[in-house]
Order: structure tokens, then sequence, then C-alpha cells
């Protein structure tokens, strides 16, 4: 890691260096932004040719791994132009509040707690915030070990592999998209409320389109262009508008509280628990929607000044607060109106207007509207930094990587991410330790999805779940056993691997609560990602790869030529 930081210094000070972007080199057809495409892809004749290697291909990108030296060094050449190190402790605290809250507390809870867990929301927010903090841990040493745009992206290629990377990428960048048409959704509901007491007066209804697809929403994709124009303009500025922002929603968001626990009422908790523990688990589930956005905040690794300390503060602390703001907000909401009579649009902002506070429900709904505001910038950031990681390594065109000069930022990827969220409204693993890992992480998966599977069918046999949990158990503690390839060299997750596997079995648990729906839509994208990297991906990031491995022998060579001339 050392090695890598220092060869990232000598190349940034060192011009002379090949594939330097102030230097036209010798070997810029290698890796350089400005070179012809990817050797399989320069005609029709040799991609026909990579195709035929597809098998021996996707065999070396499961196996072989990228290192610290690719990641920190050699794939940033692809970006031509440096991030600028702005960020500091406060922006990230703050860049996590503004990314988490607002992205589902005022949109979700009051859907979730009318449908599927009436009162006992605030145990379905607790769940949730559990398991997004464990995540939180993970994310947390992805950024800080390999501190680099996506950070948890390059972490998995040089820990599991390139396919498994892929895999990864691809949910988290699917999760990043969705939630970002969701927000502008939402942003648009309650705007709407400011105006009338109608979350779709501001959209249109296209006949033509199936039901639940035809309500267009030009709002939602206006304050979507909005935001990540900003976000193009200067991330320092993004991030002092987000924490300007953040500060006074978070004394918004006290007074919501506090008003809701002063004009409450504990009859309206009763019953607590109206549908039962499967209802909690429910909505737990899509409640965890409402906590993501951190994972966006570890991409920002690149441009702060001080990743190894203000990375794990500043998310583990936030999220932590989060949690417990998330549980007071859903237990005051049910406190004020019966869960029975809840607005699953715009909760917050109906209810206050219910019991006579007309003047609140304006306040509630521009708290909403700035909360998801900071959930659109920062995670307009982040999507972008995850991309260019993405476009870095070739697995889409490295186009996608190019960081502007003069504003420091991923114009053409958040251009990519602002029309694909508008459109949607309209030290590495050996391979003899690698056996034994994959099928203790096998064993893990195997277990969690198992007990998940035994509460969805609803068994009530003990015997089920003594099983799987022993087997979770077992898994957890062979991993533990085996020798640790990759030790953290500043901050690392605890209690390994015991943490990382709970993490495991609680994202499955809450997976398996959703309905055929979600695992219909999941596994139709997982396909067509599964089509592209075969078609694509494997293709482009095996000849990345070994050209790099290449790259130094040609050196070698350039030099010794250049000798020989001098003498």
């Amino acid at each position: 890691m050392l090695e890598a930081q220092q060869g990232q210094r000598k190349w940034n000070q060192n011009p002379r260096i090949p594939n330097h972007p102030k230097r036209i080199n010798r070997i810029g057809d290698l890796i350089n932004v400005t070179s012809t495409p990817e050797e399989s892809f320069r005609s029709f004749s040799s991609y026909f040719a990579a195709f035929s290697e597809t098998g021996s291909r996707l065999k070396d990108r499961f196996l072989n791994r990228s290192t610290d030296q690719t990641e920190l060094v050699e794939l940033q050449k692809e970006s031509v132009n440096d991030f600028k190190k702005c960020l500091t402790l406060w922006d990230l605290t703050w860049m996590s509040f503004g990314s988490v809250v607002g992205s589902g507390i005022f949109a979700i809870t009051g859907q979730e707690g009318r449908d599927h867990a009436g009162p006992a929301i605030v145990v379905s927010s607790a769940l949730s915030g559990l398991s997004a903090l464990l995540s939180v841990f993970c994310y947390t040493e992805f950024g800080v070990e390999v501190p680099v745009a996506g950070g948890s992206f390059s972490y998995l290629r040089i820990e599991l592999g390139d396919f498994v990377a892929f895999i990864a990428a691809g949910n988290i960048l699917l999760e990043a998209v969705v939630g970002a048409a969701g927000l502008g959704r939402a942003w648009s509901s309650y705007f709407a409320t400011l105006i009338k007491s109608d979350a779709d007066f501001l959209r249109f209804r296209a006949n033509g389109l199936a039901e639940g697809f035809n309500m267009l929403d030009p709002v939602a994709v206006l304050i979507l262009l909005i935001t990540n124009t900003i976000v193009v303009s200067s991330t320092r500025n993004t991030s002092i508008l987000n924490w300007v922002s953040s500060v006074v929603t978070s004394l918004i968001i006290l007074f919501i509280i506090v008003v809701a626990f002063i004009y409450g009422k504990t009859s309206n908790l009763v019953p607590f628990f109206p549908y039962g523990a499967e209802g909690v688990f429910n909505a737990a589930a899509v409640v965890y929607w409402s906590y993501t956005g951190f994972d966006m905040v570890a991409t920002m690794a690149e441009e702060t000044k001080n990743p190894s300390r203000d990375i794990p503060i500043g998310l583990v602390g936030s999220m932590s607060g989060i949690t417990f703001i998330y549980c007071l907000m859903a237990l005051g909401l049910t406190m004020m109106q019966k869960y029975t009579e809840i607005d699953p649009n715009a909760a917050y902002s109906v209810v206050f207007d219910k019991i006579g506070i007309t003047w609140a429900k304006y306040v509630v709904s521009i708290c909403a509207l700035k909360g998801m505001t900071t959930s659109m910038l920062v995670g307009g950031l982040g999507q972008a930094r995850y991309i260019t990681q993405i476009a870095r390594s070739h697995m889409i065109p490295p186009f996608f990587a190019r960081v502007h000069p003069k504003t420091n930022t991923p114009i053409n990827a958040t251009l990519l991410l602002t029309i694909v969220s508008t459109v949607l409204f309209e030290g590495s693993t050996s391979k003899h330790e690698l056996v034994k890992f994959l099928v203790c992480l096998t064993t893990i998966l195997g277990s969690s999805v198992a007990i998940s599977t035994l509460w969805s069918l609803g068994s009530s046999s003990w015997i089920g779940y003594v099983v799987s949990g022993a087997f979770w158990f077992l898994g957890s503690l062979g991993m533990a056993l085996l020798p640790q390839q990759h030790a953290p060299t500043v901050w690392g997750v605890p209690l390994v691997p015991w943490m990382p596997a709970l993490s495991i079995a609680m994202n499955a648990f809450l997976i398996g609560s959703l309905g055929s729906a979600a695992f219909l839509r999941f596994f139709i994208c997982s396909i067509i990602m599964l089509v592209y990297y075969l078609f694509v991906g494997v293709h482009a990031t095996y000849d990345v790869a070994h050209q790099i491995q290449e790259e130094p022998k040609l050196e070698r060579v350039n030099e010794a030529k250049d000798s020989a001339r001098s003498q």
C-alpha cells in the first residue's frame, strides 16, 4: 500500500514518467486514454477471435487479481487529470448525513408504517439501521485501504477478482440509479403538497403506458438535472452547499420530533404489532433503502485530505446518529396519527395538516425537499466517482473516466448517470487458499439464505433454524481459521470474520422479506449484466490487465535502447 502511494506521488510529480498526461510517451498505446480501443475491439475479426476465447478469459478474470499499484496508480492515468483533495472530516460527516437523511425517512416511513409494520415501524427502522451500520464498517475499510474513487470496487478487484467486482458494481449502480429516480419522484410529491394536497398534482398521465408506469414526472426530471449540474461544477462547492443545507435540515428535524411527541398520543401505538413479526421484517427490508447513500461517501476517498482518519469517524459516527433520528421520527409519526390513516406519499406533511398545525406542514415539506435535494447532491457525487473507477478498468468505455481539468470533476460519468436516472420516469488471496475461502463464504451465504427462506415460507420448525445457524457458525469459524491474506494497514472491520458474516446474514434475511416482484427484477437485471460482461467486459478488462503486465517490460526495453544510444 505504501509503495503504491509513493508511486502515485512520484507519477504526479514527474512528467517524464511514461503515460503522464504532460508527456506524449512511447507506450501510450497500452493504457493511455487517447489510444485506440482495446485489442479485442479494433476490428470484427479481432473481436471474434477474442470471443472464441471467452472461456479461458473468464477463468483468467475470475482467478487473477488486481493490485494496489494498478488501482492506485496505473488506472488513475485514465482520468488524465487528478481529483482535487479538498474534503475534510466535517465535509464527510455532513455528506453522510445529507446523502442518507431525506432519501427515505420522508418517503418510505409512512408507506411501510401503514401497509406493513404499523407502529412497529420504529423496530423496522432500528433493524435496518443495525444492518446498514454493519455494512458501513465494510465500506469504511474499502475506502481507507484503497483510497480511490469507487474504493469498494477496487478493493473487490484486489481481493476477489474482476468478475466478483463487476457483479457487485453493477448492483451498486443499479441501486444508485433507482434510488436517484425514487428521490426525484419523492421530491416532486412533496413539492406538489405545498401547492395542493395531492402528491400527483404535477404529474401527467400517459394513457399509452402500462398502469404504474404511466405517470410522467417532469418536475422530478428537472430537479435531477439541476442537482447534477451543481455536482459537476465543483466538489468543494457542492460539499459546502450540502453541509449548510444539512445543518438547517437537522434543526427542522429536531422541531418535527419535538412537535410529534408533544401532540402525539400513545393510544395510536395500539396495536403495536398489527401485522406481526413478518410485517416488521417486510418493512425493514424496504426501510433499508432509506439508509442507502453512505456507500457513496466512501467513494470520495480520492478527494479526502486524510481518508484513513476522516472516513471511519465520519461514516460510523454519522450513521449511528442517523439510526437514532430515524427511530424517533418513525415513533413520532405513528404517535401523531393512527397507522391506518397515514398518507403513504407525504406522510409527515399531511399529518401536521390533519392535527391542525397547518403552517407546520410547510416546514415539514421544505425539510423533506432539502433533505432529498442533499441526498441527490451527494448521491450524484458518489455515483459519478464509482462510474469513474469502473471506466478506468475499461469495464465501460474509459471516456467516462475523464476528469475535467477546470472543475476537477468527472463530467462524463455524471452526465451518464443523469440521463439513466431521468429515463426511469420516463494483497490478494492465493489460489491455494481461494478454494477454502470460497467454501466458507458459500457456506455463510447458503446458511443465511436458508434462514431467510425458512422465515419467508412461514416455517415454525426450530430444527431448520438450528441447522442453518450451525452451518453459518461453522462457515464463519472456518473463515476465522484461514490465514489472513490481507491485513488492513490503517483501519479495518472489527471482529473479522464474525461481523461481516453477521452483516451477510442480516442483509440476506431482509432481502428474503421482499416480494417476488423484487426478485424477478433483480434476476432480469443480473442476466443483463452477465450478458454484457461476457460480450464486452471480460474482453476489455482482459486486454487492459495484460497490457499493464507488459508495460514494465517495454519500459525496460526502452530504457535499454536509450542507454545504448547515449553510449
